[in-house]
């Protein structure tokens, strides 16, 4: 069975955010796996250790994102191939093309992936990614049962649970829950080093800056106004829901 792992890079989730000239500061920070992904690695790994078969790691980043991979080549994948070009914007629709140009060339039988990344939390990219493949997906998977080219997932709906049969190849994105993810050991660390890692860039896609111009663009970033002060009514109760009502219309704005 072949098996790619989407894999992004993200800050560490307890990192705090802070922006210099509209833009979010990197000086310092802490980078990690994006969790979601850990969940998706760990999964490919024990499908790829009961059926056989090998675990490639895909990413569309800078050249930080090695270290990312590297973390992930020592929890168990096979390879890793890292597409790094300035050229590609940080946008939904142009990184699917550019995971598109790679894999429609692969012809994988399981593509998994995290639900969501924790910066940008859009959840666009995998099933983009789904469409322009036209094979099936299904998201927030937690549970993943494979038997012959049949898929069986549990997937997570606002609270409920959806059971699916799904012909392979399929794409599908992981939830908490699906697993727990290893922590890499120190053999797994040393195999790391040695094991396959891919640079590409656009051209070795076949694909120009042209054709991965984004569908999307950021017009400002602006950290969330601080939490003001609690306000407590007082007097009966129809004075407070009269109070409380018109400061949800005229301060608030939600009604």
């Amino acid at each position: 069975m072949k098996i790619v792992v989407l894999l992004k890079q993200t800050f560490d989730t307890e990192e705090k955010i802070t922006l210099q000239n509209g833009v979010v500061s990197e000086d310092g920070v802490k980078f990690v796996i994006n969790p979601y992904d850990e969940y998706a690695v760990e999964e490919a790994v024990k499908l790829r250790d009961e059926h056989g078969g090998s675990v490639t790691l895909l990413s569309v980043g800078p050249e930080r994102a090695t270290e990312a991979l590297r973390t992930a080549l020592a929890m168990g994948a096979d390879e890793a191939v890292l597409i790094s070009d300035e050229r590609i914007p940080d946008d939904e629709y142009a990184v699917s093309k550019v995971l598109h140009a790679y894999l429609s060339q692969e012809n994988p039988d399981l593509i998994l992936g995290g639900n969501f990344s924790v910066d940008r939390g859009s959840g666009q990219v995998a099933i983009r990614l789904a469409e322009l493949l036209r094979i099936p997906h299904a998201s927030s998977i937690t549970k993943l049962t494979i038997e012959g080219t049949t898929a069986e997932v549990h997937r997570d709906a606002e609270g409920d649970l959806e059971v699916l049969s799904v012909s392979l190849p399929a794409l599908f994105t992981a939830q908490q829950g699906l697993n727990e993810p290893r922590y890499p050991s120190l053999p797994g660390i040393m195999k790391a080093k040695k094991k396959p890692f891919k640079t590409l860039l656009l051209e070795d896609l076949d694909l120009t800056e042209a054709e991965v111009q984004p569908a999307t663009k950021q017009v400002e970033l602006t950290l969330p106004p601080e939490r003001g002060a609690g306000r407590i009514l007082k007097g009966d109760a129809e004075d407070v829901a009269r109070e409380l009502v018109g400061l949800l219309r005229t301060e608030s704005k939600v009604i």
